[in-house]
C-alpha cells in the first residue's frame, strides 16, 4: 500500500485542527478587545482600542481565510500571514489584555501583595 494514501489524510487533519485552534485564539482576542472600554487602553499606556480592534480583527480575518479559503490545504494554513495573525493575537492576549483588565477594575486599590484586604 502506498504510504501517501495513509499519511496525507492524517497530515491534513492535523493541520486543520491546528488551524481551528489558531482561529479560536484569534476570535478570543477579538471578542476580548471589543469588551473593554477605550479609555482603559489609553490609561494603561497601550495603543488605542481602534488599533487593537483593527489588528485582532485583521488577524481573525486572516485566520478564517487561511482555514477555509484556498481549499484549506497545508500551505494556506501555515502561511506567513497565518503565523503573523497568531502572533498578533498572542501579543494582545499576553500583554495588552492583563493590563486593560486591571485598568477596567479600577487598578490596584485596596489590594496588598497577596490580594484584596
Amino acid at each position: 500500500m502506498d504510504g501517501e494514501l495513509i499519511i496525507r489524510p492524517v497530515e491534513q487533519a492535523v493541520f486543520f485542527i491546528l488551524g481551528l485552534v489558531a482561529l479560536g485564539l484569534e476570535l478570543w482576542a477579538l471578542v476580548d478587545c471589543v469588551r473593554h472600554k477605550a479609555n482603559a487602553f489609553e490609561a494603561t499606556g497601550k495603543r488605542t482600542k481602534a488599533f487593537w480592534l483593527a489588528l485582532t480583527g485583521g488577524a481573525t480575518l486572516v485566520g478564517v481565510i487561511s482555514l477555509f479559503g484556498a481549499g484549506g490545504g497545508i500551505v494556506s494554513t501555515l502561511g506567513l500571514f497565518g503565523l503573523a495573525a497568531v502572533v498578533a493575537a498572542s501579543v494582545y492576549l499576553a500583554d495588552v489584555r492583563p493590563a486593560v483588565k486591571d485598568a477596567g477594575r479600577g487598578g490596584s486599590r485596596n489590594t496588598g501583595p497577596y490580594g484584596p484586604w
